[in-house]
């Protein structure tokens, strides 16, 4: 029988992200340095069914019932659809966060396969900013990826934009507009300090409550009662959708985060901002049993911090990027 996950703060964890590449087919600047990061070689990276056993440990100890996966860009692992499948048999909602470059391609095979719910990741709708920003001039590529999404049925198709001063703030009703003419839900995240170049500062960060600000004077809003999901979300007050916020550094969300996260070669991370790791490949490549494995990630949930305390002097800047952790 299934028993919470839970931490020292009785959190209970129920949101399993799971990188499955550490590659990517962008090199966005707040991601990976422009000379390219060193990925990991094919045999340190879990196989498809190391990670179905991993998700299906957590399913059957700890009721995990969500299952996200992430990259890098995971549509680069080939045959990603034969994962979801094996995932989707779990009985979890799977869902997947991409930069839609290959979207056309793989949206319906990814439905069928049982893809619940789909992110996209898009910081610019301006075709020189979004080269500058991902170094591929694939803006076109990616808006119809978008659409091809749609039009297998997920709904609704997600749009995460981080949002940096200076660089895309100036974007944010362009991109309100596109959500709502498009019929996809705009989530706006502020920057978190995880790029590689290092170049993050509190004062570049747009808070929730100036991107909401601006949007509502141009199409008003209204706030919806907010769950466990990360994004505060808001109503157009003219009925045209939805937009959200993840306000992850000025107004955390930590005291009712219920994620975990996986990384491409198996290390159980239990916070996006955690500073140490709990392999868990090498019990699964070691003949470990379902319940040493359960008991490990129950170890490492076990340690997971009270927040992330970005903006304090007491904050440690993780070593991995965004890229390498898996958002």
């Amino acid at each position: 029988m299934a028993r919470p996950l839970v931490d020292t703060f009785g959190r209970v964890h129920k949101d399993l992200r799971i990188s499955v590449t550490d590659r990517c087919n962008f090199r966005c600047t707040y991601c990976m340095p422009e000379e390219g990061l060193e990925w990991l070689s094919r045999d340190e990276i879990l196989s498809f069914e190391e990670i179905e056993r991993l998700a299906r440990v957590m399913v059957d100890h700890f009721g995990v019932n969500s299952i996200r996966l992430t990259g890098g860009e995971p549509l680069v692992r080939a045959n990603l659809d034969e994962l979801v499948r094996l995932l989707a048999a779990l009985d979890t909602d799977v869902a997947m966060t991409t930069n839609g470059s290959t979207l056309r391609r793989h949206a319906q095979g990814l439905k069928d396969a049982g893809l619940k719910r789909i992110n996209i990741s898009l910081d610019s709708l301006d075709r020189d900013r979004f080269l500058e920003l991902t170094r591929r001039d694939e803006l076109d590529t990616v808006l119809d990826g978008i659409q091809a999404a749609v039009e297998a049925g997920f709904d609704p198709v997600k749009i995460n934009c981080v949002v940096m001063r200076g660089i895309n703030d100036d974007e944010i009703i362009d991109f309100a507009r596109f959500g709502r003419d498009n019929g996809v839900r705009v989530r706006f995240i502020e920057w978190m300090p995880l790029d590689a170049d290092q170049t993050w500062s509190n004062d570049r960060v747009m808070s929730q409550q100036e991107i909401v600000d601006q949007i509502n004077e141009v199409f008003p809003l209204e706030p919806v009662q907010r769950g466990h999901e990360p994004a505060q979300r808001f109503r157009y007050l003219d009925g045209q959708g939805q937009v959200g916020v993840i306000a992850s550094v000025t107004q955390a969300f930590c005291g009712n985060c219920d994620r975990v996260r996986l990384t491409a070669e198996g290390q159980l991370r239990n916070c996006l901002f955690a500073v140490d790791e709990f392999d868990l490949r090498t019990l699964l490549r070691t003949g470990g049993s379902d319940d040493e494995i359960a008991a490990e990630i129950a170890r490492g949930v076990s340690a997971k911090w009270a927040g992330h305390q970005i903006g304090q002097v007491h904050f440690i800047r993780p070593h991995r990027s965004m890229s390498q952790i898996g958002g």
